[in-house]
């Protein structure tokens, strides 16, 4: 749990506590898994709850407590936010936390892969498929997929009931293939314009 700027698609550059769930159905978060994982390119840290901010809390009022203690700013102005990622956030993320979370006056999102249906109450839905995994969860707020996925058919993706549609370079170690990844996301948008581009501006100046 940390407390930034969120970094990506419609909310990019506001201020949000993180809260990272562990565990993922589409990966174990293990590198001698990733070539057989359903999604092989996961840039997160998920394993384990011994990161900073972490650890296991005894129920969903403790969690939002700590959630209401890690924000930092000032919410005269705006409701105070909180993210619900991974991992799979839908895995852990159920009706009593929302409501406690709620309890302390925030607005909560969640960004999930959309393979679990996504619990009522959550103010803010960001999903982002991927491709050879089933999409449950085909409403929400905002749709961000990662390109270039093997097999992805933006059109029909386009169909779906979203808000905002965005895509995002698929992040890579290797500059060039990083890259070539935006090349491809750039002219995603120039020839499909129901798409917008999401860059990872956290990762531009260097927060969490």
């Amino acid at each position: 749990m940390f407390y930034t700027l969120q970094g990506e698609g419609a909310q990019a550059g506001r201020a949000a506590v993180f809260c990272r769930f562990a565990g993922c159905n589409l990966w174990t978060g293990r590198e001698e898994d990733r070539a057989t994982a359903v999604c092989k390119f996961c840039d997160t840290d998920f394993v384990g709850t011994d990161g900073v901010g972490g650890g296991k809390f005894k129920d969903a009022a403790a969690l939002a407590l700590a959630i209401a203690n890690a924000f930092e700013g000032d919410s005269t102005w705006n409701r105070p936010y909180v993210v619900f990622t991974g991992g799979e956030p839908t895995l852990q993320l159920d009706t009593a936390l929302i409501e406690a979370v709620h309890a302390q006056g925030f607005e909560i999102a969640i960004e999930t892969n959309g393979t679990l249906p996504v619990p009522a109450g959550v103010d803010w839905i960001c999903v982002s498929p991927k491709f050879g995994s089933e999409l449950v969860q085909t409403t929400g707020h905002e749709l961000k997929v990662v390109v270039p996925q093997l097999g992805q058919d933006l059109d029909a993706l386009g169909q779906l009931d979203f808000e905002h549609y965005f895509v995002q370079a698929m992040d890579d170690a290797e500059p060039a293939r990083k890259a070539k990844n935006m090349q491809v996301a750039i002219q995603t948008c120039l020839h499909k314009p129901q798409w917008r581009l999401s860059v990872q501006t956290h990762k531009v100046i260097g927060m969490p």
